[in-house]
């Protein structure tokens, strides 16, 4: 079983699509740190919730060495965890989208993808049909795609 970890926007932005059951669909099980279960919390009263520990694919875990999350001063918490907790658990994949927590994550070797590179990955193995409509659920729900990203996405899922 591949071990894979989130960070908090690939979550929410699969929630305001209702599509948050792919991760569960692709990969069995995803894991994410204790700060990313923490800023879904913080949006306990929002529109998009959901509790992640009362899903079965979901596993909360906690990071071992606090200490070089700290070291990580350019990244949020949620961030900083995911790669500290990817790289003390030998994670197979991290999915993020924040350019600058990718940036670091590649520095660290580590294997990522984002939430455009989960929903090609779903069309290619089925589990949805189109992504042009859900790309366009995001934008209706003020989720900024740059036009030409959702042409590119488009492209890339055969589409355009």
């Amino acid at each position: 079983m591949l071990k894979v970890v989130s960070n908090t926007t690939p979550l929410i932005t699969l929630l305001k699509i209702g599509h948050l059951h792919l991760l569960e669909k692709l990969y069995s099980t995803v894991i994410v740190p204790q700060a990313v279960w923490q800023e879904i919390e913080y949006g306990r009263d929002g529109l998009y919730y959901t509790d992640l520990k009362a899903l079965p694919f979901v596993q909360v875990q906690t990071v071992i060495n606090a200490e070089a999350v700290e070291y990580l001063t350019d990244l949020d918490q949620g961030e900083a965890e995911v790669i500290v907790l990817a790289r003390e658990i030998g994670a197979d994949l991290i999915i993020m989208d924040e350019e600058t927590g990718r940036s670091y994550a590649q520095h660290f070797g580590l294997t990522l993808t984002g939430t455009f590179g989960l929903l090609l990955r779903a069309k290619q193995e089925g589990y949805i049909i189109e992504i042009k409509p859900l790309l366009e659920s995001l934008m209706a729900k003020g989720v900024w795609i740059s036009r030409r990203v959702f042409d590119d996405v488009l492209a890339l899922a055969g589409e355009k």
